[in-house]
């Protein structure tokens, strides 16, 4: 059985890649995990791997934090002499972050196959660094796992090959079916004294949003207006804790601790509405059925939109707080996307060994010539 290598290098990765994990290992083959350590906190990534059950990584880079150049060439400097070391016959990527890039440059360099895990994602929005690495990360896998048919749509109309698109559905929802029932079961509202659809949750960490105190300024008041009606519940991103204490916090805004992923989904499924800017809460708030509105200008998960619970409201306080009043008064009807079915790891799997297996596949510089000239 071949083996194959796994990249995660932030916490959002690891419930990516898990249910592929599982799904190749159920099948026999030999799968290396490779901890980036782009994101690293030694208290909250010990929950993070106790709550999804994942096993410590096989290798643990401890590249750390930096520039995006100083990250990217970190990365791929100690992934490099692995790659040469494992000979692996596949590296899977996940997502959109700086440790997708690196590793999936080093593998291409290398010859290796490049599998990509929730492909075809678009934003549109070149001011975002995870649109730039998706982009360029598509270009250079061989097998793109799409996670709706608007990441299909867009990988075929930027020219990519059928044989290399695959309409597999979301892992991360894979990972939240597994572990709902563990969440529901948490005692998080308990331990906050919140009472099932009683509050309002919000997240902010997008630079974008965070690192202009006139911005943050703005959505904090936003929320603070939203606390009117309902309390606003707003873990603490580390990249947001000290602007907020250079900010000021409006009144009904309570600040918690980050939470491991079993509490947060326990905090998203019985919030009464969900205020965010990140893109995989879009998501798993659409399974949930809960109202999501984003803070943002653009979503590369327009599906979530289009057959979900989310509203894509930007950043101007008037809009957020005049669509949050709307939603507590009708909140929208539960939608699921296809395939979100908890089985897009068994899907990925099937796809993936079957590539490895054929006694001829188009070479990755054909794949790519074509897109190229295309």
């Amino acid at each position: 059985m071949p083996r194959i290598i796994c990249v995660a290098g932030a916490r959002p990765n690891f419930m990516k890649v898990k249910p592929v994990m599982d799904a190749l290992e159920a099948r026999g083959a030999e799968v290396v995990l490779v901890h980036t350590g782009q994101h690293y906190d030694a208290a909250m990534n010990d929950v993070f791997f106790a709550d999804l059950g994942l096993r410590p990584p096989d290798r643990h880079l401890g590249t750390g934090s930096g520039t995006h150049a100083e990250q990217t060439a970190r990365v791929m400097t100690a992934f490099e002499p692995l790659v040469d070391e494992l000979r692996p016959d596949a590296v899977v990527v996940v997502g959109d972050v700086t440790s997708t890039l690196s590793c999936a440059l080093v593998a291409a360099k290398a010859g290796v196959p490049v599998a990509h895990v929730e492909a075809g994602l678009r934003s549109r929005d070149w001011a975002m660094p995870e649109e730039i690495n998706r982009v360029v990360t598509d270009r250079l896998s061989e097998l793109l796992f799409a996670p709706s048919p608007d990441g299909v749509d867009n990988l075929r109309a930027e020219g990519y090959h059928d044989d290399q698109i695959h309409l597999a559905g979301n892992v991360m929802i894979d990972t939240l079916y597994a572990n709902l029932d563990r969440a529901l079961a948490s005692d998080i509202l308990h331990r906050y004294e919140l009472t099932p659809g009683g509050y309002a949750l919000a997240t902010l960490h997008r630079p974008a949003n965070v690192d202009d105190p006139g911005m943050l300024g703005a959505l904090l008041t936003a929320l603070g207006e939203v606390a009117q009606e309902l309390p606003v519940i707003l873990p603490v991103h580390p990249r947001t804790a000290a602007r907020l204490e250079l900010a000021g916090l409006p009144g009904g805004i309570r600040l918690v601790p980050p939470a491991g992923y079993l509490d947060f989904i326990a905090l998203q499924a019985s919030a009464r509405l969900v205020l965010t800017d990140s893109g995989g809460i879009q998501e798993e708030t659409t399974a949930l059925g809960v109202p999501c509105l984003t803070m943002r200008d653009s979503t590369e998960r327009p599906i979530t939109v289009t057959e979900g619970t989310n509203t894509l409201v930007g950043r101007d306080p008037a809009r957020i707080v005049g669509t949050a009043r709307q939603v507590l008064a009708s909140p929208p009807a539960k939608r699921a996307p296809a395939l979100w079915d908890g089985h897009a790891g068994d899907r990925i799997a099937d796809t993936l060994l079957s590539y490895l297996a054929a006694p001829v596949r188009l070479r990755p510089t054909d794949l790519r010539e074509t897109v190229v000239g295309s």
